[in-house]
C-alpha cells in the first residue's frame, strides 16, 4: 500500500504536465457518452412482445392448459413420492439402506422423466417464444443505435457489467420507444421446420452465393 501511494506521489506531477500538454479540444473530444440498456427487459417490454404475449394465450390455449394440468399432476406424484421416502427413512431411524437407496435413485429418475415430459410438451410455446423473440431483436441492433444517437451515447453497457450507475443513464425505455416503431407487431406461429437462430446461419450464405462467378456458356455445336 505505501509502495502504491509513494508511485502515485511521483507521479501526479508528470501527469499534470501531460495533461496540460494536450490541447483542451483534444480532452472535449474524448469524453464519452456512457448508458445503460436491459436489453431482455426492451424486448420484453416491447408493444410487439407484450402483444403476441396475449395472443399466445389464445393461440396455444390447448397447450398451456394441457401442460399445467400435466405439471399439477406431475407435481402431486413427486410429493407423494417424496413423502414415502421421508417416511421410510424416518422408519429405519434416519439410517441408510439398500432399500432406501433404491427408493431415492427411482425418485430421481422419475423427475427426470417428469421434467423431460414438461420439456416436450411445453416444446411449441416455446418455440413460438423464441420465434417472437428472434423476430424483434433482429431490429434490435437499428433500435440501440437510434437510441444512442438520440440520448448522444457512445457507449452502451448492459447492467450485469456495470457496478453501479445512476438511473438517468438508464436508456432502455428508448430503446424501447426505437423498437416500437421498427417493429410494431410479430407472428407467433413459426414456419414449418423453423428453428432458433435459422436467419443468423442463412444469412452469410448470401454474399457468397451472389458472388459465386457464373457458368461458362458452352460453345455452339458447329457442323460438319
Amino acid at each position: 500500500m505505501k509502495t502504491f501511494s509513494k508511485f502515485a506521489l511521483a507521479a501526479a506531477p508528470a501527469f499534470s504536465l501531460a495533461l496540460a500538454a494536450v490541447p483542451a479540444p483534444a480532452l472535449a473530444q474524448s469524453k464519452l457518452g456512457i448508458a445503460v440498456v436491459n436489453i431482455g427487459q426492451a424486448i420484453d417490454g416491447s408493444a410487439a412482445a407484450t402483444t403476441a404475449r396475449s395472443q399466445m394465450q389464445v393461440t396455444y390455449k390447448g397447450t398451456i392448459d394441457s401442460l399445467n394440468t400435466r405439471r399439477t399432476a406431475l407435481e402431486a406424484e413427486m410429493k407423494q413420492k417424496a413423502d414415502a421416502l421421508q417416511a421410510g427413512l424416518k422408519a429405519a431411524g434416519g439410517k441408510p439402506s439398500p432399500a432406501l437407496q433404491t427408493q431415492y435413485e427411482a425418485l430421481q429418475r422419475r423427475q427426470q422423466e417428469a421434467q423431460a415430459e414438461l420439456q416436450r410438451l411445453s416444446q411449441p410455446v416455446a418455440l413460438a417464444n423464441a420465434y417472437v423473440e428472434e423476430q424483434i431483436g433482429a431490429k434490435l441492433n437499428d433500435a440501440l443505435k437510434s437510441a444512442m444517437s438520440k440520448a448522444k451515447v457512445d457507449l452502451v453497457l448492459s447492467p450485469e457489467a456495470t457496478v453501479s450507475y445512476q438511473p438517468a443513464v438508464d436508456i432502455t425505455q428508448m430503446v424501447v420507444t426505437e423498437l416500437n416503431a421498427l417493429v410494431p407487431a410479430v407472428g407467433i406461429v413459426p414456419p414449418a421446420g423453423w428453428q432458433p437462430g435459422q436467419a443468423q446461419q442463412a444469412a452469410p450464405a448470401a454474399p457468397a452465393a451472389a458472388a459465386a462467378p457464373a457458368a461458362p456458356a458452352k460453345a455452339a455445336p458447329t457442323g460438319r
